[in-house]
């Protein structure tokens, strides 16, 4: 029987899959870039440019989350014609194009068209988001939980060049503040492709698909309604939304409660970095104690960040409160991604990733539109309140699972 999830070692050796892993990481420093530098300014330039209504100030964050769920399935089916290297490639000039796009609405200081240039930097980011699922393309098996964990780990660099690149650029193009951070986007989705050039990841699934041998690919609803799939998508979406949600209202309490946004710049680059520095070692604790114990100490994380963030609004508990928002991130994300790879065949991979991203960042994208009109209505301490009983019923989800798969939370 074929293995789920798993292409056979054969198909690509051990050095070949690190390096492909090295590259996607390369990638996702670079073309990644772009997601800090539209959540970190999209909802303070959402304010600027709004005159009254400011409770419309994040639909540029959810215009980019947006653009992520609507370019998840179009992403999937170019790659599957054109193949990864070519199909990432188009992805990093749609970034670079969307960069220079979001740049000039903000000169031209029209609220609309910015939403619509950070869709669009949203559907290139839709390429970027696949990083992690191409790494284990062909990759050994117990390789695979690692290359994901790396290709995250280059989100670390974009953690430090995204809020940086704004943050030295801001005021260069007054009185459009934060121009210059995506004229830098723009610039970095050419460099990308570049990096990109150098990848060799092989067509897995026109390889099974030619294999006799092979079982035929499974309808998408015999696939997703699997328990385990299930389990992954609920847990993958609960970290992802409810990390969205915080994330993007953090920077409008920051700047309301006083503090300059250099604050807010510096909040969320350690908040970035938390998200994607633990990736060095995930694969590796994912391997040791199991997915389901990775989800939920990443869950647990979660909580703790909301409990921080209600205990006061100093700088510090600001900071670090998304530290540990980001920390749950990555625990809660990268243990699901690797769950939900346990769940499909090589043949199957294209469309149960496609469905999955649909799903997960339409979700992200409603979440980021609430986070806005939840902050203005009821305030900071109410959006962390909200957050709590989703990340629980994601932890008893996880319990279920692993108590179905017969695994143990607790390794003795």
């Amino acid at each position: 029987m074929t293995t789920l999830g798993a292409a056979p070692a054969s198909v690509v050796g051990a050095a070949t899959a690190r390096r492909n892993a090295f590259v996607l990481a390369a990638a996702q420093a670079i073309v990644g870039s772009a997601a800090p530098v539209a959540i970190s300014t999209g909802g303070l330039a959402g304010t600027w440019l709004l005159l009254e209504d400011k409770s419309l100030a994040t639909l540029p964050v959810t215009g980019f989350n947006v653009g992520v769920a609507l370019g998840a399935l179009p992403a999937a089916a170019l790659m599957r014609a054109i193949g990864r290297r070519l199909g990432f490639s188009a992805g990093a000039l749609v970034v670079s194009i969307a960069g220079l796009c979001a740049a000039f609405s903000l000169l031209a200081q029209s609220f609309w068209l910015f939403v619509l240039s950070l869709m669009l930097l949203g559907c290139g980011n839709a390429f970027t988001q696949q990083y992690r699922f191409a790494a284990t393309d062909g990759a050994p098996r117990d390789f695979q939980a690692r290359a994901i964990g790396l290709v995250l780990a280059g989100g670390m660099f974009s953690a430090v060049i995204g809020p940086q690149m704004v943050n030295y650029t801001t005021g260069l193009f007054r009185p459009a503040e934060f121009a210059g951070g995506f004229f830098g986007v723009c610039i970095l989705g050419l460099a990308g492709v570049f990096v990109l050039s150098a990848l060799r990841v092989p067509d897995i699934s026109a390889a099974h698909e030619d294999d006799a041998t092979a079982e035929p690919a499974r309808p998408l609803s015999e696939i997703v309604l699997q328990p385990r799939f299930l389990t992954a998508l609920l847990c993958g979406v609960g970290s992802y939304a409810m990390m969205s949600f915080v994330m993007t209202g953090a920077p409008l309490a920051i700047v309301a409660c006083g503090h300059p946004q250099e604050v807010s710049f510096f909040g969320i680059q350690w908040h970035v970095m938390a998200m994607f520095a633990p990736s060095f070692f995930t694969g590796k604790l994912i391997a040791r104690y199991g997915k389901e114990q990775v989800i939920g100490a990443g869950l647990l994380s979660l909580l703790a960040s909301f409990a921080v963030f209600l205990s006061g609004i100093e700088v510090w508990q600001f900071w670090l409160g998304l530290v540990l928002l980001g920390l749950g991130w990555n625990f809660g994300f990268i243990g699901a991604t690797a769950m939900v790879a346990d769940t499909y065949r090589p043949s199957e991979k294209n469309k149960t990733q496609g469905f999955h991203d649909l799903v997960l960042f339409t979700t992200v994208a409603f979440s980021s539109f609430m986070s806005g009109r939840v902050f203005v209505a009821e305030g900071w301490e109410t959006m962390n309140v909200v957050a709590l009983p989703v990340a629980l019923v994601c932890i008893a989800a996880v319990l279920f699972e692993a108590r179905r798969a017969g695994a143990r939370l607790i390794p003795g």
